[in-house]
């Protein structure tokens, strides 16, 4: 049998032919069948917005730029799902299944019986199988976890935390006003109570060495996560980031293309073999766009150009770690 052929045949640690560990197969090994989120904007804050603790956000964070058309807090939950089903029909047609995913802003920041109006409607909806929560570490409570934790019994229930990076000084830079301890806290309390868990990371924040981010795969495959999702930092208009790239665009490295590929392989040889990989490579309208981005390239091709390229290195998630 040809070298080539052997090599394709090659199946890895998470059971498939793909050389990192895609996130539709970590859901599908979960429902038996693809399903797809559902964004949502259900009108939630943020306390780094409203004063609590600070005013204006991160300074990268323009949720606009990330929210399909159907995503709108005017519209009830039950209204975006049902678009956002259409949509998806469309665009997915062997969709059939969903997951409302709680996603702009913070979706745990508001009073328990709040939450669970919310989280509530979205179940009601058919064809809704659970919940996504995307929110901030320093923002979850024992209250909300016990309740979450008792619904998780009768649905899936997952949290996604915006970690950002694993460096406190790049978290002041960026004004998270939370700290990397404050983030394992939240992930370890979430896996204790059974609910799967997810971290979102950015790479290229400024000041950040190569080196350094790619400790972060190792840092975060020591923590109880089961899905990842990377972003290469954007400038986005209407943001403070985005001011003070115009000042002193030298205080930032924006990578292109072929070189955040090559990270992002070096990222994934670093990375336990068994966290889902959701996201590699994040998209912005190009009118969002401050500074320049990765062209006008669909991030499914740039995601196969990353796996053409696993193929030609021969390497996969995992390849670098230690046992």
């Amino acid at each position: 049998m040809a070298e080539a052929e052997k090599q394709d045949q090659r199946i890895f640690p998470w059971g498939t032919g793909q050389r990192y560990y895609q996130a539709a197969a970590y859901y599908r090994s979960v429902f038996g069948e693809r399903v797809q989120k559902l964004s949502l904007d259900a009108g939630f804050t943020c306390p780094n917005r409203d004063g609590k603790l600070g005013r204006g956000g991160c300074t990268y964070c323009n949720n606009s730029a990330f929210n399909p058309s159907y995503c709108h807090p005017a519209k009830p939950v039950v209204q975006q799902l049902r678009e956002g089903m259409e949509f998806h029909r469309k665009r997915y047609r062997r969709a059939g299944k969903y997951l409302a995913y709680f996603q702009a802003y913070t979706n745990t920041y508001a009073p328990l019986e709040v939450l669970r109006e919310k989280y509530e409607e979205a179940l009601s909806v058919d064809g809704i199988m659970g919940l996504i929560i995307s929110t901030r570490p320093d923002c979850v409570d024992e209250a909300t976890l016990d309740y979450l934790e008792k619904m998780s019994r009768k649905v899936f229930v997952g949290l996604e935390y915006g970690i950002e990076s694993c460096y406190d000084r790049s978290l002041k830079r960026v004004n998270r006003r939370h700290t990397f301890a404050r983030s394992v806290r939240a992930i370890q309390a979430t896996a204790e109570r059974g609910l799967p868990v997810g971290a979102h990371l950015i790479l290229g924040l400024p000041g950040e060495s190569e080196k350094e981010m790619l400790a972060e795969a190792t840092l975060l495959s020591g923590l109880p996560l089961d899905i990842i999702k990377l972003h290469q930092l954007q400038i986005i208009v209407q943001t403070a980031m985005a001011k003070e790239y115009h000042k002193h665009p030298e205080h930032f490295h924006l990578f292109v293309w072929e070189e955040y590929r090559e990270l992002v392989i070096d990222f994934l040889e670093r990375l336990r073999p068994d966290i889902a990989v959701e996201r590699l490579v994040s998209e912005a309208p190009p009118r969002y766009l401050a500074a320049p981005g990765f062209g006008r390239k669909r991030p499914d091709v740039l995601m196969q150009d990353i796996l053409q390229r696993m193929e030609e290195r021969d390497t996969w998630q995992g390849k670098l770690r230690k046992v």
